[in-house]
């Protein structure tokens, strides 16, 4: 991911063995990384049982927020895609009956957003 994508706020793709390593401790038996990414400091997290947010906060990041939301919560998410002169993708979630999106992100070009949709589709429907 390209620093200029990250400072417009784009997710980048993270390899699920980085995210096994630097996260493992979130982990419950049993649970695998499907897909990750990254945005600056924050990463989001799909995995067999559930999306983990994980927030860095601060100047430092010392503090951080991991957020964790079970795919039964989800009630509805969409995706766009990007197009010639947006060059950005969105995806957007909401938990229960909300009636705006809880999680609204962006990500670059060379994230395909159909993998991602196929990941909560998956665990959702």
């Amino acid at each position: 991911m390209g620093l200029f994508s990250g400072i417009l706020g784009n997710a980048g793709v993270v390899k699920p063995e980085e995210l096994n390593q630097e996260y493992a401790n979130l982990f419950v038996e049993g649970e695998q990384v499907e897909i990750g990414f990254k945005l600056i400091r924050d990463v989001f997290i799909f995995t067999n049982k559930r999306l983990i947010l994980v927030d860095k906060q601060g100047l430092t990041g010392k503090k951080i927020e991991y957020l964790s939301i079970g795919y039964k919560s989800i009630s509805r998410f969409s995706i766009e895609t990007s197009g010639h002169f947006d060059l950005d993708a969105e995806l957007k979630i909401w938990i229960s009956s909300e009636q705006t999106p809880s999680i609204v992100k962006k990500f670059n070009a060379k994230v395909n957003i159909y993998e991602l949709q196929k990941v909560l589709a998956q665990h959702c429907l």
